[in-house]
């Protein structure tokens, strides 16, 4: 069983005296229904499991639902030998954004008390948005991804201690050793190809076959085409959000990686204003990664993003291999020179980052140049820029230098990763190998020579 962090934050909410309801979301695959599974049957004596798209294939039971009384009454038709009392009783409402009524309903279960309530939504953003009702005091909303780099080492065999040790390295600031080094690295350019699905990795730990992955993979990124544009009832827009969806690995090989809206329907004219509920529906979705454009980077970033400029990643790097190598792993493993590997490391990057909770902008500059990301160091109060490079040349950025340079900005650090092994300093840049993006947590960024704690 794949060791997932979301396991310790599940326990926590379902072991304390929260009377809130816990909305577990994201994209489909990244293991919700499992984590919530394992957990509740766990720790309930009584564990009620409702998965609400098998209902409306189906029986249809709940679809029709919209009173309290109504639900109680059928729920009891299911699963009546397995209600007991709040204290040993758990209903696991699964894709509650399928039957969006139950939003509503949440809070008239929370007042009622009877039992002790948890959802999972995967398009839960899209719903939310048109809910008329949202019971904002009743709910708790937690967003999951799916496998990070370090509990991808962890499934192949990495203990607490090893990762522990590679996390001082990091805070410290001290290379590995180089065998060590060559280990890691070569795990992360297999999670380049495999990337964190946990069907994915899962066939990866059983088979270590390629071909077999990419046709998991295969699979889930047709699914996230379906689910694209599952919710929208416009034709127009749902064509538009799947040529959207397509697009993103053709984009990722331009110079500026953004989606070009001229090329989205070969309209010239067009502009980014004309799709930005499409853009948001893949966003919402959890598909696709957004990287906003500053061209100003004042703390907070939010405050500073341009809107109309944003740049879209697939929401997992395997994915995104599959679709430009295919079955052939030597460009990732064997670091073929004449592979621009780029666009598969920025992807990398921009998944670790916001699974540990970043909100991800870009520097984008006509004058200056573009840096890859940008996050709020909230310790220093200023923006922290992350260059990524995938070849030997990771010593030049331009880009980066001036930014650093301008007194307006205040920026405190920046980090430069690549694939080289050693973890140095030099003024204000930090650079570091890129399998150590993992520990970029919102509380550990390395600001001069200290790790400061937010």
């Amino acid at each position: 069983m794949l060791y997932r962090k979301i396991t310790s934050y599940l326990e926590d909410y379902l072991k304390s005296d929260s009377d809130k309801i816990l909305i577990l979301e994201g994209a489909r695959q990244v293991g919700k229904s499992f984590s919530i599974r394992e957990v509740g049957s766990r720790l309930y004596q009584n564990y009620v499991e409702i998965n609400f798209v098998e209902d409306d294939e189906g029986k249809q039971l709940f679809k029709n639902i919209h009173k309290k009384e109504d639900f109680y009454l059928t729920l009891s038709m299911i699963a009546g030998d397995k209600l007991s009392s709040r204290d040993d009783t758990l209903v696991f409402l699964d894709e509650i954004q399928h039957y969006p009524q139950f939003l509503t309903m949440l809070k008239f279960l929370r007042e009622d008390g009877r039992y002790r309530y948890i959802a999972s939504g995967s398009l839960l953003g899209i719903t939310l948005h048109d809910t008329t009702s949202i019971p904002v005091g009743s709910i708790i909303r937690k967003e999951m991804f799916q496998l990070d780099f370090e509990e991808f080492l962890i499934a192949n065999g990495f203990g607490a201690e090893a990762i522990d040790g590679l996390r001082q390295s990091y805070l410290n600031c001290q290379s590995l050793a180089e065998q060590h080094h060559n280990h890691v690295l070569d795990l992360f350019h297999r999670y380049l190809l495999v990337g964190g699905l946990p069907d994915a990795v899962n066939t990866y730990l059983n088979t270590h076959n390629i071909v077999r992955v990419r046709e998991v993979q295969e699979g889930i990124r047709n699914l996230y085409a379906a689910d694209a544009v599952k919710y929208e009832k416009e034709h127009t827009k749902k064509l538009l959000i799947r040529r959207i969806y397509e697009m993103i690995p053709s984009q990722m090989e331009n110079k500026k990686k953004r989606l070009v809206a001229q090329k989205i329907r070969g309209k010239e004219g067009d502009r980014f204003a004309h799709y930005q509920e499409e853009f948001e529906y893949l966003i919402s979705s959890g598909i696709a990664l957004a990287v906003h454009a500053i061209s100003n980077p004042h703390f907070p970033l939010s405050e500073s993003l341009q809107k109309n400029l944003l740049k879209l990643y697939l929401n997992d790097v395997g994915l995104l291999t599959g679709l430009l190598y295919h079955n052939n792993i030597l460009p990732v493993i064997d670091d073929v020179k004449s592979i621009n590997l780029g666009s598969v490391y920025e992807s990398v990057v921009a998944q670790e980052l916001r699974a540990h909770g970043h909100k991800l902008f870009y520097y984008d500059n006509r004058k200056q140049g573009e840096v890859d990301y940008l996050i709020d160091d909230h310790t220093a109060m200023s923006a922290h820029p992350i260059e990524v490079k995938s070849g030997k040349d990771y010593t030049i950025h331009s880009a980066l230098n001036n930014l650093l340079k301008n007194p307006d900005y205040n920026i405190q650090a920046a980090t430069v990763i690549s694939n080289e092994r050693e973890i140095y300093q030099k003024g204000k840049v930090t650079y570091m190998p890129v399998y150590f993006v993992m520990f970029i947590e919102i509380d550990t960024l390395q600001t001069d020579e200290t790790a400061y704690i937010f």
